[in-house]
């Protein structure tokens, strides 16, 4: 049969392809070609020669030993579907032959099933081969999704070896930017803490002016009375000498109402002192009973001869109106003190400023005023300077801003104040007009 050695050449070709043999098994490729050349030559040896019987036995026993080599040594299951499509044509082939050799003129007894059998192996045939083409397609399908998978995983692998590499580069760097952020860090706290220190040692610059005209005062009057006692005892000497009793009683009450005199302003000269060193020291951050006008009215006296020290050409009108009716509040005496100093020399550097720009039609005004509402007591301190300007307002209690010449502030001074006033459990906030003034307002709970 001439189908037999077609389809065995076809079929080994379709192998080749299959199986992709010419890239994935180039071994086994190379026996199928010599399969296919072997079988091509036995086909016209079988033509030339006339030796059916001969070449009919090679190459069926050829075809069914690849047929089997293949399927127990390849795990496509789509070439196996194909070989087990093949293998009922073969064997029906096959024994058609044999029983032609053996039987003869007799074989046509039987010639007619092995027809019937060879069409069912054809049917079969074409139907596997159908299946195994599907089977093909979804191998295909399924090589192709694991290749396109594996691509993946490698290109995720990589990319994942990329960002380790990234992440672990970009770690070490911020280990670097943190060790240096917490060294500059300490610096800022030690820089922050000089400048803290320096806002109060300024404070205390303002007040020692102050405090010294202060204190001359009631040290002025201790002195003139001492010397006035002097004089007077030398007379209460005389005058006792001389039997005059009268007069010398006169000049024993003189003596001692100018003593009276002299303890006054001695103690008044003691607590000028006591208020400075209760103002220079730390905070010992105990509230205590305080009033608050006393407090109020001492730092604005302090604040205004602490300026005229300065400049002698500076003069301000000072309005003050206190509520008595306030008594005493607790407080933490020398921080609320530090505040008040602090609003205070603000408003009087607001007024002098204002008054270099205008000249004499200007009078410089600070008034400072104290009262209750709604359970909490409110200092106010006012001036008629130029105000804060629009732009800065959202600034004006931040750390380390001021509007004062280069030199001139720390910018803490607001700042501090208003974290007291918060610790406090109080409010300071301001309210100002451009080129009309600016008036802060401390709000403190009363109880």
């Amino acid at each position: 049969m001439i189908a037999e050695p077609i389809i065995a050449f076809f079929l080994l070709w379709d192998i080749r392809k299959i199986l992709r043999m010419s890239t994935d098994v180039s071994g086994w490729d190379k026996k199928i070609k010599l399969t296919i050349f072997a079988v091509a030559g036995l086909f016209v040896i079988e033509k030339i020669f006339h030796l059916e019987q001969v070449t009919m036995w090679i190459w069926h026993f050829l075809l069914i030993a690849i047929i089997l080599t293949i399927n127990f040594n390849v795990v496509f299951n789509a070439a196996r579907s194909l070989m087990f499509a093949v293998l009922p044509f073969v064997i029906i082939s096959l024994f058609s032959d044999l029983f032609k050799l053996l039987l003869g003129n007799e074989y046509e007894v039987i010639d007619k099933y092995v027809d019937v059998a060879t069409i069912f192996s054809i049917i079969w045939m074409v139907a596997m081969m159908i299946i195994s083409k599907k089977q093909r397609r979804a191998l295909e399908k399924e090589r192709l999704k694991t290749q396109a998978e594996e691509e993946l995983n490698l290109k995720l692998a990589r990319q994942k070896e990329n960002l380790e590499n990234i992440v672990a580069a970009r770690t070490s760097e911020l280990v670097k930017q943190k060790d240096e952020l917490e060294k500059a860090l300490v610096d800022l706290k030690a820089t922050q803490a000089q400048l803290i220190q320096s806002e109060k040692l300024a404070s205390l610059g303002e007040l020692t002016a102050g405090i010294a005209h202060e204190i001359q005062n009631p040290l002025n009057f201790v002195n003139n009375f001492s010397e006035v006692n002097t004089e007077l005892v030398d007379e209460l000497q005389q005058a006792i000498d001389q039997g005059k009793m009268t007069e010398a009683k006169e000049l024993a009450n003189d003596i001692k109402e100018n003593e009276q005199k002299i303890v006054y302003h001695g103690k008044r000269a003691d607590v000028i002192v006591k208020s400075m060193l209760h103002h220079s020291r730390s905070s010992s951050g105990i509230k205590e009973p305080t009033d608050i006008n006393v407090l109020a009215d001492e730092y604005l006296r302090l604040a205004y001869h602490g300026l005229r020290a300065k400049d002698k050409s500076f003069n301000a009108l000072m309005k003050t109106d206190f509520d008595e009716k306030i008594g005493t509040i607790d407080i933490i005496p020398q921080d609320i003190g530090r505040v008040i100093l602090n609003l205070i020399t603000n408003a009087f550097h607001a007024v002098a400023e204002k008054k270099k720009e205008q000249g004499d039609g200007y009078e410089p005004t600070v008034s400072i005023i104290t009262k209750t509402i709604n359970g909490n007591t409110q200092v106010r301190v006012k001036d008629n300077g130029n105000g804060i300007p629009d732009k800065v307002r959202d600034k004006i209690f931040q750390p380390f801003f001021t509007t004062k010449p280069t030199g001139e502030g720390t910018g803490l001074g607001l700042s501090l104040s208003y974290d007291i006033i918060k610790a406090h459990g109080g409010e300071l906030k301001m309210e100002t007009k451009e080129k009309e003034g600016a008036e802060f307002i401390i709000t403190l709970p009363t109880k």
